[in-house]
């Protein structure tokens, strides 16, 4: 059985700001029927501390980046998780990375390089009789790990694995902060953790590595050049050979559909129109669950939503984020075939997801995305930028696609308002074809959007890096 140690910083149910989270609290579950014995090492925040109640502490430090820590053994589930306990580092309020006024904590560099720091001991040392053999790094959190393997001697022992969730966040800090941090002056290089003058851990575990993943096989494409690099494509092409894509699943028992066909979608489509105060009609209901950010594209869809709604659809949008959108979106509001609501409702998100007829996803630029995969599972079509994640799980309604009785959704690039209304207008003409439009829902149904895909291959990736 292959011995593997995920390093994250957010792992659902305890904590999360986005899929990373997901991804972290899949794997153990879905990696234990191939013989991965997956454990999860996770920072001790408030909320993680208060749900590991009397957990025994395994590890101790007398000094970690600052003060006192100690690992904790707690569960997630049926499988080991290692809470890092340094309250210095971790208990205050606001999110794990900004404060109550949304901005980044002045010492992430210190508590993540803390993280990486306990993932390194517990690679040397072992925890409770158990060695990792790989260590699962995740984002910019984890990305130190390597250098910090290499000062300790032991990186010819351990494999690594470092997944990109998003590479726009880096793990930046200043060239000053390498003492502090513990890092080697040797490292500070265009081939090490140097980037453009200052450190990025995000690059350390680029660089530094046995093996890259990213959580789809375009976004893997898309990182290598310089739209969507963020200044490290150079890293990455280097590295091309190490990278990969492996796409994110989601969790089928929570996020299946309430009925095992699309004719089951009436009482739930009635049920939203009653909770958002939409009145009847014939047109399509499109849904969006979304961070309200420029990365979504909701301007676009703010753009062209007159002329959606004119066409007799109705919206139901459900967010929060940027204040101007989330001042459109409730202007956006006014009309009667539209309704926001500004905020989180996992309850909402459900329904919208069980009620929709289709779900837009107008994303500039997308890893992976999940909404498109809930929208797949519950047979609400994809209406989606052609980028990243959503561009590998939604087949296009092209007539090739429709000649072959294959198509789910739509895509549509350039990633513009023009070309976002000619595939909204696509999908309406679709929509006066009402056995057309259920073919593609029973499609999309159909399609394989659980973790075992993806579990095969991260099974496969650790084989890999297991040292003899």
């Amino acid at each position: 059985m292959t011995q593997v140690l995920s390093v994250t910083s957010e792992c659902v149910p305890l904590v999360k700001t986005g899929g990373l989270a997901d991804v972290a609290g899949a794997l153990p579950d879905a990696l234990a029927p191939l013989g991965a014995d997956l454990r999860t090492l996770l920072p001790g925040y408030r909320a993680v501390m208060a749900a590991c109640g009397t957990a025994p502490a395994v590890l101790h430090w007398p000094d970690l980046m600052g003060g006192p820590a100690r690992v904790l053994h707690a569960a997630l589930g049926a499988r080991a998780l290692y809470v890092l306990d340094a309250p210095h580092l971790f208990d205050r309020a606001g999110s794990p990375y900004l404060d109550a006024d949304g901005r980044d904590w002045p010492d992430n560099p210190r508590r993540f390089a803390a993280l990486s720091l306990a993932a390194v001991r517990i690679a040397a040392t072992g925890i409770e009789g158990w060695v990792p053999q790989v260590l699962h790094l995740h984002d910019w959190q984890a990305g130190l790990v390597p250098v910090y393997l290499a000062e300790a001697g032991i990186a010819g022992r351990v494999g690594t694995l470092m997944t990109v969730h998003n590479i726009a966040f880096q793990g930046l800090a200043p060239a000053a902060s390498r003492g502090e941090l513990g890092l080697p002056e040797s490292g500070f290089t265009p081939e090490g953790y140097e980037y453009f003058g200052q450190i990025s851990a995000l690059k350390a575990g680029l660089a530094l590595s046995d093996a890259i993943t990213t959580v789809s096989p375009t976004y893997a494409a898309e990182l290598m050049t310089p739209e969507f690099g963020m200044g490290l494509d150079g890293v990455l092409r280097h590295r091309q050979a190490h990278l990969s894509g492996v796409l994110n699943g989601i969790d089928t028992g929570v996020w299946g559909a309430p009925y095992k066909t699309p004719q089951g979608k009436r009482r739930h489509k009635a049920a939203l129109r009653a909770q958002l105060g939409l009145p009847d009609g014939d047109g399509p209901l499109c849904v969006v669950v979304s961070r309200m950010s420029a990365q979504k594209g909701l301007d676009l869809l703010l753009a062209v939503a007159p002329a959606l709604l004119g066409q007799g659809a109705q919206l139901a949008v459900l967010g929060s984020g940027d204040a101007d959108l989330e001042k459109r979106f409730g202007d956006l509001a006014a009309h009667p075939g539209a309704a926001v609501r500004i905020g989180y409702d996992e309850a909402l998100s459900h329904l919208m997801m069980a009620g929709g007829d289709a779900i837009l996803v107008p994303s500039r630029f997308e890893p992976c995305g999940l909404t498109q995969l809930y929208g797949l599972a519950h047979g609400t079509l994809p209406v989606v930028a052609r980028t990243g994640g959503l561009a590998d799980t939604v087949i296009d309604a092209n007539p090739a696609a429709q000649a072959m009785g294959v198509a789910t959704g739509f895509q549509f690039a350039p990633v513009t308002a023009e070309a976002l209304a000619v595939a909204l207008s696509r999908m309406m003409q679709v929509w006066q074809a009402p056995d057309q439009w259920r073919r593609m829902q029973r499609n999309a149904m159909r399609q394989l959007v659980g973790w075992a895909v993806a579990a095969a291959e991260y099974a496969r990736l650790y084989q890999g890096l297991v040292r003899n």
